[in-house]
């Protein structure tokens, strides 16, 4: 037996069931196109006002991953990080923050200027040049008021090697009109990456958001639209009149009768009312069903849920439907997805930021020591915050009464576990100066030069055996 050789473009062909690609199925005249939705500013920005589906998509993202700050570790003095937390928040940099990536994701890319006061924007940022009291905050501009350098890229080998070298400001924008900005002095956030030639036609911009879930938004708009239309008939009435197309067509004071029959059941008719109808008329009423349009509405949302990465719970405020069902593993899921934002795209450009404000509010740079970690988003109830601080005040006080620690160390360390358990903030500087810096000696009655008992391993009832010379 011969067999001839079958070449297909897929796995699997049937011309006759019209199965496959080239077999001629509608499927088959399916395809994908670019939408460049993110190059037109004006229609995103409708989209953004009148659509509260696109705002939440836009802005939960952007305020979860600023919501909660970073927790400040290895500094010399636990006042420091106080000090460096309170500059953020008198300079609102969390919120411009927030507003940096709300632009970015929205038109799909933006920046946020670094503020040092007697310096040229233009030139390069020298850190150790940042004296005290000069950072003066964050300006968030989007992508729609600058123009990257396409011709002139960062050739110095590291992360923003390829990266435009210089953004111009365009004159009709708010503050440093007209100026060029180092990129050095900018913390940058792009939507979505996208790959080289795409970058390259976005102005090596990244792409909107919106972009990507515009098919799943519409098809959600249209359903809702819909279903909402349909609450008008959900109760339609129909009234049947004997010769009616003769009536019409002849016209005069037949059909003039029958108008304001019409005009006087639309007036009386109620649930209390009746209708009164000649009695070879019919009247009847027809109620739409509504049932399995919920279901409906759910698939269309779920599918935007998908499309831009919030859970249900979080985008619409609605727990999932089953058994059991809290929405606590999405929002999981969906915090380790910020946390992974936070670390990709926050981390280089914040930690840069925590120095410039470290020398202007603390006069001095943060120690080889320092590190951050963004706070965790999931909040621990009364109940597990209480279960907590006792834990670690028996843990610190224990190390204390050993003599491990230091009564100034545990007031550092009590201070420090407030960040979790809500308590022992008060503890101020005062107190941990006039209390003791000396470790104390183990409790126990032991005179001076005599070791403390041991027990040898092993021994049968703990018996203590004392060391001699």
């Amino acid at each position: 037996m011969k067999f001839s050789n079958i070449f297909t473009a897929d796995g699997f062909q049937n011309f006759a069931a019209r199965l496959g690609l080239g077999a001629g199925s509608q499927n088959d005249q399916s395809t994908y196109g670019f939408d460049f939705l993110s190059r037109d500013r004006v229609k995103l920005e409708a989209m953004y006002r009148s659509s509260w589906v696109v705002g939440q998509v836009v802005d939960v993202v952007a305020e979860d991953m600023t919501r909660e700050g970073v927790n400040l570790r290895g500094l010399d003095d636990p006042s420091d990080a106080e000090e460096i937390q309170k500059a953020m928040d008198d300079l609102e940099i969390w919120n411009e923050l927030t507003n940096v990536i709300k632009w970015g994701r929205l038109y799909g890319g933006a920046i946020a200027v670094m503020l040092i006061d007697g310096q040229n924007v233009s030139t390069p940022l020298n850190i150790d040049t940042v004296g005290k009291d000069s950072f003066k905050g964050l300006m968030v501009l989007d992508r729609w008021l600058v123009q990257p350098t396409l011709q002139d890229l960062v050739s110095e080998y590291g992360p923003d090697f390829g990266m435009p070298k210089y953004y111009d400001v365009i004159a009709d924008s708010l503050g440093l009109s007209n100026q060029r900005i180092h990129h050095s002095r900018v913390i940058r956030f792009d939507g979505v990456d996208l790959p080289y030639w795409q970058r390259v036609a976005e102005n090596l911009w990244g792409q909107s958001v919106i972009e990507r879930l515009m098919d799943r938004l519409i098809a959600f708009d249209s359903t809702t639209t819909g279903i909402a239309q349909l609450v008008y008939k959900a109760h339609l009435r129909t009234y049947k009149v004997k010769d009616l197309r003769k009536m019409i067509g002849m016209g005069g004071a037949g059909l003039t009768n029958l108008v304001k029959q019409i005009e006087h059941i639309r007036l009386w008719q109620s649930n209390e009312g009746m209708t009164l109808m000649d009695a070879e008329d019919t009247f009847e009423t027809h109620s739409y069903s509504f049932a399995g349009l919920d279901a409906v509405m759910l698939q269309f949302g779920q599918q935007l849920s998908g499309a831009s990465q919030i859970p249900l719970v979080r985008l619409f405020g609605q727990s999932p439907s089953g058994m059991n069902a809290t929405g606590e593993s999405d929002l999981s899921n969906y915090y380790d997805n910020i946390n992974q934002q936070q670390e990709r795209r926050m981390r280089t450009g914040l930690g840069k930021l925590l120095k410039i404000v470290s020398l202007s509010t603390l006069g001095k740079p943060l120690p080889n020591s320092f590190t951050f970690d963004f706070a965790s988003l999931w909040q621990i109830d009364d109940v597990q915050k209480a279960d907590i601080a006792t834990k670690v005040t028996d843990a610190v006080c224990k190390a204390e009464e050993q003599g491990l620690i230091s009564t100034q160390a545990a007031m550092k360390e009590l201070r420090q576990s407030s960040e979790i358990t809500g308590i022992f903030s008060n503890i101020t500087d005062a107190d941990i100066d006039t209390a003791d810096d000396e470790v104390p000696k183990p409790q126990g009655n032991y005179d001076d030069g005599e070791d403390p008992p041991h027990t040898e391993p092993g021994a049968e009832g703990g018996e203590e055996i004392r060391q001699t010379a």
